[in-house]
């Protein structure tokens, strides 16, 4: 630790096509097994792989022709990914170039057997997928081979309420089955607890602005080992660190 400077491992080269650079990346993961980070190189519409071994000058496409915008890899090393204009997600072994889908992917609309603008995924031990149904202001839990989801979180429309979300974007879901999520356009972050009918704030919630206890559209966010809660707070530029109780 120390270090004041970040180091490029992947792209670095301007914005573009190549396989040396990136463009609009949204998602990355790292797939210990192969010592590689796996990313959603969204505005290119591919998915890519890229060796973490020093020396290594470009990435390998595992995915073409995708509009992906969040992935993540079960334990099994399957990898799920949204496609934010099919409005599904699938799942892939790694060298599949298909896919089976596991959440949405009957048109775009507000059932619950489709999804509008998936962005986020997360997937648990069982395989269960959840995602930030983000047009639909609700958070789905799709068990694994289901045929429609389960509105976990959000699901009356848009809004400030505590039953609503406004374009939910990250997600976490915790072994308890508590969800955690970046409340996008209420600038602030909801705990919903394991079938619960509203949630509760536990960050931000204090209007839009620069303070340290509010955001401007909180996109992502992730949890360290001792319980600290880290936020990427968009439109501030910034990443936060909470501590939760």
């Amino acid at each position: 630790m120390g270090d004041r400077n970040g180091q490029a491992v992947a792209g670095g080269h301007g914005q573009g096509n190549r396989l040396d650079q990136l463009n609009n990346p949204s998602d990355v993961l790292i797939d210990k097994e192969t010592n590689s980070l796996i990313i959603c190189d969204s505005g290119n519409q591919r998915m890519v792989q890229w060796s973490r071994r020093s020396g290594t000058t470009q990435g390998e496409i595992l995915i073409d022709n995708i509009s992906c915008w969040g992935l993540a890899m079960d334990n099994q090393r399957y990898l799920y990914i949204s496609d934010i204009e099919k409005h599904e997600v699938r799942r892939y072994q790694i060298g599949d170039k298909n896919g089976t889908i596991v959440a949405g992917g009957n048109d775009i609309d507000a059932d619950l057997n489709q999804l509008s603008v998936p962005r986020y995924i997360f997937v648990d031990q069982q395989q269960t997928v959840y995602v930030s149904d983000t047009y639909n202001h609700r958070v789905m839990k799709w068990n694994k081979d289901a045929k429609e989801g389960i509105v976990i979180a959000g699901g009356q429309g848009e809004g400030n309420a505590l039953t609503q979300l406004s374009y939910p974007r990250g997600l976490f879901v915790d072994t308890l089955g508590t969800i955690y999520v970046a409340d996008w356009g209420n600038h602030q972050v909801m705990r919903w607890p394991e079938g619960a009918k509203q949630g509760t704030v536990i960050v931000g919630g204090n209007g839009q602005g620069e303070g340290a206890n509010q955001f401007k559209a909180p996109v992502g966010l992730s949890f360290d080992r001792h319980g600290n809660l880290y936020v990427i707070d968009e439109y501030n530029y910034r990443v936060q660190r909470f501590s939760i109780k």
